[in-house]
């Protein structure tokens, strides 16, 4: 029999939205509004902001502490809030990260240095001295496929020594490495690709971080439940259900931010536009993520 594990920031986490006005401003109270609905009727005890899918490359740092702060308001206690404190340059990782303790975050989420992929030593030394300059725990985001540099198995190992370094956002797709570090260490380990929900709660991983729960946290949880409960046919069941909309919105040549936003406009709910160099979805396109969300919560996972 499984047993439920809720890490240091939360189980079910949604990367969520940063929604804007109409003028492409930053909207607080739709943020609002959408965090108290994610964490009130979405299946989400855990909040990350300024992320990737919070388009984090278009928002300045005073928008990102101003959404913090108006989260925090919000969630009131029901649920941990991570903020995203990522960059190439590590004194500005550490004011991003000092910044959103500052406004509140329980935690900050921490990517690997883009662009200039530094050697394996260099990127320890980057994550170190952001946990050393914070009093929050520390995920720290492993996306080799978007900032060109792994944080390999043995440097996480290194890292786990770390009293605040205490998470990992996996998008890795490395099933075996990862592994490895759950064994061995007390990092709470949160998928980031929704198609590894399942296979990493299932070697150890707490739960997940998802772009796509901004629009089915319920469902995704769904699977984690199930799990949880020893009950592996019906995870298995809730997350082949689950699968269409995630190919649709993560899978078929949009980022999941400018999908996510598509969905949440035809749902009626906050989001608005995205920032340049990202583009609306196409009517088309939005259509099929409104029928394929449709038909999953038909499927009676609502």
């Amino acid at each position: 029999m499984s047993t439920t594990t809720t890490g240091p920031f939360g189980r079910t986490l949604c990367a969520m939205v940063t929604p804007f006005t109409t003028e492409g401003a930053l909207d607080l109270d739709g943020a609002q509004h959408l965090a108290d609905r994610l964490v009130g009727r979405g299946g989400c005890d855990g909040l990350v902001l300024n992320g990737t899918t919070g388009e984090s490359p278009t928002t300045t740092d005073a928008e990102k502490a101003a959404l913090v702060r108006a989260v925090v308001e919000a969630v009131d206690g029901r649920a941990a809030v991570t903020a995203g404190a990522g960059s190439a340059d590590t004194r500005h990782a550490v004011e991003l990260a000092r910044a959103a303790e500052a406004a509140g975050a329980h935690g900050v989420l921490v990517v690997t240095p883009y662009y200039s992929r530094p050697p394996q030593e260099d990127v320890a030394e980057h994550f170190r001295t952001v946990a050393d300059a914070v009093g929050v725990p520390v995920m720290l985001y492993d996306i080799p496929g978007r900032t060109g540099t792994r944080i390999e198995p043995d440097t996480l190992l290194h890292l786990a020594e770390h009293p605040r370094i205490a998470g990992v956002k996996d998008c890795a797709y490395d099933l075996a490495g990862s592994s490895k570090v759950i064994a061995r260490t007390d990092l709470a380990y949160y998928s980031g690709v929704e198609e590894l929900n399942l296979p990493l709660r299932a070697v150890g991983a707490v739960g997940f971080v998802s772009t796509v729960a901004n629009v089915a946290g319920p469902q995704l949880a769904a699977v984690l439940d199930a799990y949880d409960r020893g009950d592996a046919a019906g995870a298995t069941g809730h997350h082949q259900r689950a699968l269409p909309l995630v190919e649709l919105m993560m899978g078929a040549g949009l980022p999941g931010t400018v999908t996510a936003k598509a969905l949440l406009g035809a749902l009626g709910l906050p989001g608005g536009p995205v920032r340049a160099p990202l583009r609306a979805a196409a009517r088309a396109r939005t259509g099929a993520l409104a029928r394929a969300h449709a038909e999953l919560v038909v499927a009676g996972w609502a």
